[in-house]
């Protein structure tokens, strides 16, 4: 297999609190993923080493065999497939899926759809591999200037906020589908990261999450004022 940026970082590891990226015999990096290794220093291990033969319990304890109602939180731990974090996993996994139908859709708008499911991906890997959204900007914009385009479309399209309807068109309607499958991944990770008095421990996977929500709300509105 041939492994390109995306799929290097969709396929790393943490093992003893480090990123590590297994290589299978016969498979090869590109130089743009191999730049990316060294840049991130994220050491490459032989595939073979990336066989565990025992797995730790988040209740404490090990098991030596992978039970099928259970999975990877990170690393070599397993939980529950009902664990809060999985089960936020899979909203962001579904996500995903209305992204890749709305650009299917909206060809016009897939070029910006495709960078909204780029950033999703990166969210999670934040989420396995514990570390923080890093700040970017995108399609050029800040999360507050995103921010307020969403907030006051009237300035920008010059249209106010409307509710989608039927007529609106199945382009409209699945970029709501999309808008609405990103509320329920950021209500998914409220419950997945709070701590015992409600608090969240993730802010930043929240606020990325709003943030998406709302551009996909800025597409709806782009469409509907007829300017792509």
């Amino acid at each position: 297999m041939l492994y390109t940026e995306e799929t290097v970082r969709e396929n790393l590891r943490n093992r003893q609190g480090k990123r590590v990226f297994f290589l299978g015999k016969g498979d090869q990096l590109t130089s743009g993923a191999r730049d990316f290794l060294a840049r991130e220093r994220i050491e490459i291990l032989p595939g073979r080493e990336a066989k565990q033969e025992r797995w730790a319990l988040l209740t404490g304890g090990y098991t030596e065999e992978k039970p099928e109602h259970m999975t990877h939180l990170n690393g070599d731990v397993l939980v529950r497939k009902d664990h809060p974090r999985i089960l936020f996993r899979g909203k962001l996994d579904t996500f995903q899926a209305r992204l890749l139908m709305a650009q299917q859709v909206c060809p016009e708008q897939a070029g910006k759809l495709q960078e909204i499911l780029d950033f999703s991906r990166e969210l999670m890997a934040c989420d396995v591999l514990e570390k923080p959204v890093p700040e970017k900007k995108l399609w050029g914009h800040t999360e507050e200037e995103i921010r307020h385009i969403s907030h006051f479309p009237q300035e920008y399209y010059g249209i106010a906020h409307f509710m989608p309807e039927a007529s609106d068109g199945p382009e409209i309607l699945q970029l709501n589908l999309a808008r609405c499958a990103a509320r329920e991944a950021e209500l998914g990770a409220v419950t997945a990261f709070s701590d015992r008095e409600g608090n969240p421990t993730r802010p930043d996977l929240l606020r990325a999450l709003n943030r998406m929500s709302s551009m996909l709300y800025i597409l709806m509105i782009e469409r509907k004022a007829g300017k792509l």
